[in-house]
């Protein structure tokens, strides 16, 4: 019989390996932490060999930090091209859904990423220190504009953004408390509409705004 071998071009083939090497690496670090993790684990669980994983990220921190570096990325993404112009309430509404969405869809990465700063943000500590405070700066005058503007109530932008980070991810971090109180195996669909539309309603209503 024949079988039709799948074949990537070599910036395929690159990228295909990285993605492996991320998610597996991202299912170590969640179980075993940064210092119970192997790079041998994580090639086998990548099924790769382990001089790929020295190939492409050179060591087991620089791995670490590329799979963080993705997280927030994805996390920050929903936020990331709003302007002055918005309207605030479609903005905050989407972003909500969307960071629910994600701790349904990536649990694991919320927890790694809790895990790390609850350690004291070892790794990230700088990109926290530059990175992510400019971020969260550049954010807060958006956030400042809608509010000059009229178009939401005076609230501190940086607690707003405390508070979507926090309520969001909490269903992803506390999981196995939230599961068990509400008598579930796993989440449902209907379960995150519902977390979704509580949130949106909450925080919108608390900046003035209509959920």
């Amino acid at each position: 019989m024949n079988v039709a071998v799948k074949k990537y071009k070599p910036g395929k083939i690159r990228e295909r390996n990285e993605e492996l090497i991320l998610e597996a690496a991202e299912q170590e670090f969640v179980l075993h932490g940064f210092k119970g993790t192997s790079v041998q684990a994580i090639a086998d669980r990548a099924g790769l060999p382990k001089a790929n994983i020295h190939y492409y990220f050179k060591n087991k921190s620089n791995l670490y930090s590329a799979v963080l570096s993705n997280i927030i990325d994805l996390w920050n993404d929903s936020l990331e091209d709003i302007t002055a112009d918005d309207d605030p309430a479609e903005v905050l509404r989407n972003v909500i859904r969307k960071k629910v969405e994600l701790s349904y869809l990536h649990p694991r990465s919320s927890k790694l990423f809790a895990m790390e700063i609850i350690q004291g943000a070892p790794h990230i500590r700088e990109y926290i220190r530059s990175d992510m405070r400019q971020w969260v700066r550049s954010k807060t005058k958006v956030f400042d504009a809608w509010i000059a503007a009229g178009k939401m109530d005076p609230i501190d932008p940086v607690h707003l953004i405390f508070m979507i980070w926090s309520t969001t991810q909490h269903y992803a971090d506390f999981e196995t408390q939230v599961l068990t109180l509400m008598n579930r195996a796993e989440y449902e669909r209907d379960d995150i509409e519902r977390i979704t539309n509580c949130l949106v309603h909450v925080i919108l209503k608390g900046c003035g705004l209509n959920p």
